[in-house]
């Protein structure tokens, strides 16, 4: 078999990235020490941050023109150049392959060609997210990425300026506004995102980029809107709790303000998964209705706030006598004032060690309008319908919260009952809280060829996935195959994730394998399924447990990937011999 041949081909060459490694470390320890990215330093210095292009080539014209750029003054990339030729955003949007005439991306004014970084890149599956585009939205994400040495490398790329009027047209575009009428006020999304509905809103990361950090970095969080996001405004805000020993009737009201200098502020890093994470996989077996989710409608994030138990203790509400419920209301409406709501046990969110928040700050900025702001409720290892965002009210009752998301969706159908079957929500079980155990694989995409076009990395494939369980129940261990589930090997767990407590494992658990790729291997039908700390296992097929929602899905995440490898060349053979 084929040894890994190094990327780094020539001392110069590793001196060229030695630096510009060591200053992406040093502005990224700033940077991500003020807006709480959560990318790590090993994952910067792999040059493994999105669009970085701190990448390294075997090149010897690139190699000099990094060290050229290097010692080049401070740069401001895309500026308009005079003498160079005009391109439109149409000419740029056709240069997304090698097949193509190259793979060209955008930066303001700048146009630029990136061909030949793109196989030696170890995150080079991740720059081809902005062929064709521009890279100003993934500079806005990863940071890190935005400083004096890359803009020089990237000036060294630059082919020609884009059409002074498309520059313009993509800074409107920047401005618009999304529609008319209720969702004239949307926020803007980042283009990375997989969009499943428009209106309202709701998108996903690619694959890709979801492992990129233990922390997913807000703008890549993945997006559940059930309605218009409303515009509120934190100052003003104003949270009412009802129920009894709550100032009945008129019920309670508490400012953020208030909220914060009466309680004591508590963090927690929590994954939060749609109930419909992975239901495009179901509608292989049988249409179900719904998004059409695939294996990223989760993300983690740090979230800050108040403790819901201490509110309610403060109160002094018990889970005594009747009451059993906890309603959570917010602000978001349809046009006939309708508002999302949803409910938890009420001994949920009384005991402390459930750590339920009422959450201001998201990865220790204010919540983006998207995901709540400015106030949203965070149920860690329940369901992300339960984490209701613009939080407006808290009721605590003897029944069940009665609206449509409560009582008619968001449960769990058995595989026999579909939108033919007569009365069918008669059939429809317990709402759903804590989600069952899960796993995916991120890195390979099926269907794609590996190693990509002209990479040198032909021999060892890194494949990469997240497992997670509700209630914090522990991830012990992944499961990985390369057959299809005739053998299997155990994957490696990231060290945050092993590191939570017991049965308070609220964030997900990152899992890589390397495996060796034989030179006669055709292809990889990868499996991946996880253990939680109660043996709970995922089933290994849908069938079973298709439901007309599509909710649910926890069977054995599958990928098919063909291996592309080129036969080994005649001296490494004689060396493989001797």
């Amino acid at each position: 078999m084929m040894r890994l041949k190094p990327l780094m081909r020539s001392t110069a060459l590793g001196r060229t990235a030695g630096r510009i490694h060591a200053r992406a470390l040093q502005v990224a320890g700033s940077r991500l020490q003020d807006h709480g990215r959560g990318l790590s330093p090993a994952l910067l210095a792999t040059g493994l941050g999105l669009l970085g292009l701190t990448m390294l080539t075997p090149s010897a014209q690139l190699e000099a023109a990094m060290d050229e750029a290097l010692e080049e003054p401070v740069v401001v990339p895309g500026e308009f150049k005079e003498g160079l030729p005009t391109f439109s955003l149409a000419d740029v949007a056709t240069h997304v392959s090698a097949k193509a005439g190259g793979i060209w991306v955008l930066y303001k004014h700048g146009v630029y060609d990136v061909s030949k970084f793109i196989s030696a890149h170890p995150g080079g599956t991740k720059l081809l997210l902005a062929a064709g585009k521009s890279i100003e939205p993934f500079w806005q994400i990863y940071a890190a990425h935005n400083h004096a040495d890359v803009h020089k490398i990237l000036e060294t790329l630059r082919i020609g300026n884009l059409d002074a009027d498309d520059v313009r047209a993509l800074e409107e575009e920047r401005k618009k506004k999304f529609g008319d009428g209720p969702y004239a006020n949307e926020p803007m999304r980042h283009p990375a995102m997989k969009i499943n509905s428009h209106q309202p809103f709701n998108g996903e990361p690619p694959a890709e980029l979801l492992m990129e950090s233990f922390i997913t970095p807000n703008d890549l969080f993945f997006v559940r809107n059930h309605l218009p996001v409303p515009d509120l405004d934190a100052d003003s805000h104003r949270l009412e709790l009802f129920g009894p020993g709550l100032g009945e009737p008129a019920g309670i009201s508490l400012s953020i303000d208030e909220l914060k200098a009466t309680f004591k502020e508590h963090t927690v890093v929590t994954t939060i998964q749609c109930a419909g994470n992975r239901r495009a996989e179901m509608s292989n077996i049988k249409q179900v209705n719904g998004l059409s989710w695939d294996t990223t409608a989760l993300s983690t994030a740090k979230w800050t706030g108040v403790l819901l138990s201490d509110v309610l203790a403060h109160y002094g509400v018990t889970d005594e006598g009747d009451l059993e419920h906890c309603h959570l209301e917010g602000l978001d409406r349809d046009i006939t004032g309708q508002c999302y709501g949803a409910s938890i046990p009420l001994a949920t969110a009384l005991d402390k060690r459930k750590d339920v928040l009422l959450a201001y700050a998201m990865n220790d900025e204010p919540i983006p309008r998207d995901h709540g702001y400015p106030l949203r409720a965070i149920v860690p290892g329940t369901v992300g319908a339960r984490n209701v965002k613009f939080l407006g009210r808290i009721i605590v009752s003897e029944e069940e919260y009665g609206g449509f998301w409560q009582q008619k969706d968001y449960r769990g159908f058995p595989p026999n009952v579909d939108y033919a079957t007569e009365d069918f929500h008669r059939y429809a079980g317990a709402s759903i809280q804590e989600l069952p155990v899960q796993s995916a694989i991120t890195e390979p995409k099926g269907g794609r060829l590996w190693p990509l076009e002209g990479s040198e990395e032909v021999d060892v494939m890194t494949i990469k996935g997240y497992a997670w369980s509700g209630g914090g129940r522990n991830i012990l261990r992944v499961d990985v195959s390369l057959d299809g589930g005739a053998t299997w090997q155990e994957a490696t767990l990231a060290p945050e994730a092993t590191a939570q407590r017991y049965n308070r494992a609220w964030a997900w658990t990152p899992w890589t394998l390397d495996v060796d790729i034989d030179d006669n291997t055709k292809e990889l039908n990868i499996v991946c399924k996880a253990i939680d700390s109660s043996y709970n296992v995922q089933p290994d097929t849908i069938a079973p447990i298709w439901n007309m929602r599509g909710v649910l899905n926890n069977a054995w995440h599958r990928v098919h990937v063909p291996i592309n490898k080129p036969p080994p060349a005649a001296d490494e053979e004689d060396r493989d011999q001797d």
